[in-house]
């Protein structure tokens, strides 16, 4: 083989590498939820998902990438389980289904015919719904909907959960067997039962969301399919149930804070703090339907966690200017969101909104008495806040001793850099005032 061949073989292999890896980072729930659907099993819709990808590697250097990338996979895999339940004759009930649907589709070509599926079969709530069952505990709905749903690693979901990724993964394991014990259906529950799913299901779209706008790894700091899916979702779950509040909040919420999104890095795609990034690249539609929609959830008088959450996102939101922001209310707003939910994470975020109303003593205490039991010790945001209340009270080594603290737990590469430079300031301010010092001397 020559020299020019080898190169371009290579060159296809890459681009072949680069779009399987896009399709699995921003497609993977979408061909997941299609997959468990027909196959009615999570390891066996895994796996043929994970043998359609390398599939794709084989084939699509020497043929080439096909127009709809996410349409091939997702046919390739429902080939490959159809094979599968050929040769597997206990799972005769999966099998009639499955067989109906490669009688009446050509897989000559295998894109053909998914392009509408895809579409408009919203299988991504019904994995929802299912992974929410409350035959499973809620750690174990939200973990497994994340892992099949949202594509993250165990370790990205233990690093969400605050739990070991051992502890996770066998979370993981317990909640598909029982889902498979139980005979657990693929759907949408009826409005009757919706309820009871309803809760799991937030909290569900909202750590999908914060995966996406803050990631727990790697080295962006926004993964944007991640964001776009979560309020999809949200979407989804108020056109079906319209008059529940909390629904309404959670859009708002996800929307207000989605609207800051190309104010939160620079050009040197370093982080910037809220007081520091120009509102005016703020998403103005975004913050109007948020708005229009914390009003609208409020005026149902039945507030609960999201809500509350949108209104904080409100206030900051309707202000031209940081100085302007009111972080009384703000506090106010926290410490009614403390009562309905006492949880370390929310009383740390009420102690930095006193700090920043002026306080700066009684937020410190806040602050530290938020970690009281140890719960937020990893918690590299904790160790953060620490550090900038010391810094605004001028304690320039408490500061310094607490980012390096935080920079100990972060695992963000964005976020890591941005609390390198806040130490790197802050030891330079130090040698500063040393040598000040030592020449009045």
């Amino acid at each position: 083989m020559s020299k020019s061949v080898r190169c371009g073989s290579n060159r296809e292999m890459s681009n072949a590498r680069t779009v399987v890896d896009r399709v699995f980072r921003e497609e993977s729930g979408r061909i997941i939820a299609t997959l468990i659907r027909l196959a009615g099993s999570f390891d066996l819709a895994e796996e043929a998902m994970q043998e359609s990808l390398a599939s794709a590697l084989l084939y699509w250097p020497e043929r080439g990438i096909p127009d709809n990338p996410a349409a091939w996979i997702t046919s390739t895999a429902h080939r490959k389980l159809i094979d599968n339940l050929r040769r597997e004759r206990t799972r005769r009930e999966k099998q009639g289904p499955l067989l109906y649907e490669s009688e009446t589709r050509s897989f000559q070509d295998p894109v053909a015919g998914l392009d509408e599926t895809m579409a408009f079969n919203d299988d991504r709530l019904r994995l929802i719904f299912t992974c929410c069952h409350p035959a499973l505990n809620l750690e174990a709905q939200v973990a497994l909907t994340l892992r099949t749903l949202g594509g993250l690693t165990t370790d990205e979901i233990a690093r969400a959960f605050l739990v070991p990724e051992a502890t996770l993964a066998q979370r993981l394991v317990r909640a598909k067997r029982k889902i498979q014990d139980a005979r657990i259906p693929y759907e949408v529950p009826p409005k009757d039962r919706l309820p009871e799913r309803l809760e799991a299901v937030q909290a569900v779209i909202y750590l999908v969301f914060n995966e996406g706008y803050k990631g727990s790894s790697g080295s962006e700091l926004i993964r944007l399919e991640l964001c776009a899916e979560a309020i999809r979702l949200a979407r989804t779950l108020c056109e079906l149930m319209p008059d529940d509040p909390e629904n309404l909040g959670l859009l708002a919420l996800l929307l207000l804070h989605d609207s800051r999104r190309a104010a939160r890095t620079n050009e040197r795609q370093e982080l910037l703090r809220l007081d520091e990034q120009d509102r005016s690249l703020w998403d103005q539609a975004q913050i109007a339907e948020g708005l229009v929609l914390v009003a609208k959830a409020l005026r149902m008088r039945s507030a609960g966690p999201y809500q509350l959450q949108a209104a904080i996102a409100a206030v900051h939101a309707e202000v031209k200017s940081a100085a302007d922001t009111d972080w009384p209310q703000i506090a106010a707003l926290y410490g009614e969101l403390l009562r309905l939910n006492p949880s370390p994470v929310i009383a740390l975020n009420q102690a930095v909104a006193v700090a920043m109303s002026g306080d700066l003593q009684q937020g410190l205490a806040l602050i530290d008495r938020s970690n009281a039991k140890g719960v937020l010790d990893r918690y590299y945001l904790f160790h953060a806040a620490r550090a900038d209340t010391l810094r605004r009270l001028g304690r320039t080594e408490d500061a310094a001793s607490a980012y390096g603290d935080a920079l100990r737990y972060a695992t963000n590469a964005v976020e890591r850099e941005y609390i390198s430079r806040q130490l790197s300031g802050l030891r330079g301010a130090s040698l500063t005032t040393r040598l000040q010092v030592d020449n009045m001397a």
